[in-house]
């Protein structure tokens, strides 16, 4: 077999693509290695290792002692989950139907569905928040019904982005084989729940990544419904730390470390279900 032959200009392409790389990646890693020193460590050796005397892990106990992190992270968790899972489950659905049903108003469904993408949250809060206040689920001193009011609005965010993926997805599967599933007397929803769904698994994967993500990092829609320390979820508590100990540079590493590096985990081995989601459904779409 003949080598391929590498061009300057995809040496060129590669040198680049590194250099940006790690322009991204060492920031991440400077905040982790900070973590690890004390404040005033930071300020005199902020490029050093964390080695030797410089090694603390001060700022990690401070952080779970006085900042009720545990608590946050699953305040987080619960929001991010809920949203994940019913985001999944009725854009599925409503993908589905859209696609393959024939009904009066399809098409102006299509293009609310589209149009909906294109309002960001900032032109919905408020009115949001006057209909969920008036339903009793925000403005309480109620913990869970307060994360169910954050819940509600980031599942509606998230429907448009999440209908579009799918629907591009499902409209290129061939018909026959949902014909052939009713042949053998599978109703709709057997079809979708055993036809559908295993095969536009990557485009489910990918919508519930990017659902989970977007509602963990979240901290518009939070900081209107979630108002005292007992509600705050994690970001929400990586703000208030740089307000109130925004000298303390060790805290604040400690605090975004804390934030930051569930997302890259999820991101590391969830990586190829992202790709290979978008890039089916936008082939297909």
């Amino acid at each position: 077999m003949k080598k391929k032959k590498v061009s300057i200009s995809q040496i060129i392409i590669y040198i680049l693509l590194i250099l940006w790389a790690l322009t991204t990646i060492y920031p991440i890693v400077w905040v982790v290695q900070n973590s690890f020193k004390a404040k005033n460590a930071i300020v005199s050796n902020s490029f050093s290792l964390p080695l030797g005397e410089l090694f603390t892990f001060s700022n990690y106990k401070t952080a779970f002692k006085s900042m009720n992190i545990g608590s946050a992270y699953m305040h987080s968790l619960v929001i991010s989950i809920s949203v994940c899972v019913v985001v999944v489950l009725l854009a599925g659905m409503a993908s589905y139907g859209l696609v393959r049903y024939q009904f009066k108003g399809r098409a102006l469904l299509n293009s609310l569905v589209v149009a909906g993408m294109m309002f960001p949250v900032f032109s919905t809060i408020i009115p949001v928040f006057r209909m969920e206040f008036s339903w009793g689920l925000a403005g309480n001193n109620n913990v869970w019904l307060s994360i169910l009011a954050t819940i509600l609005p980031q599942i509606a965010g998230n429907m448009s982005f999440a209908i579009v993926v799918l629907s591009g997805y499902i409209r290129g599967l061939p018909i026959e084989l949902e014909e052939a599933a009713y042949m053998e007397g599978c109703k709709a929803r057997q079809i979708f729940t055993k036809v559908i769904m295993p095969i536009t698994k990557p485009s489910f994967a990918t919508v519930a990544i990017f659902s989970f993500l977007w509602s963990y990092n979240d901290l518009f829609t939070q900081s209107f419904f979630l108002r005292t320390k007992q509600k705050y979820t994690i970001t929400m508590l990586l703000n208030m730390i740089s307000s109130n100990e925004g000298t303390n540079y060790g805290l604040m590493a400690a605090a975004v470390t804390l934030v930051v590096v569930p997302v890259l985990i999820v991101y590391i081995f969830l990586q190829k279900y992202i790709i290979k989601g978008m890039t089916a459904g936008a082939i297909k779409g």
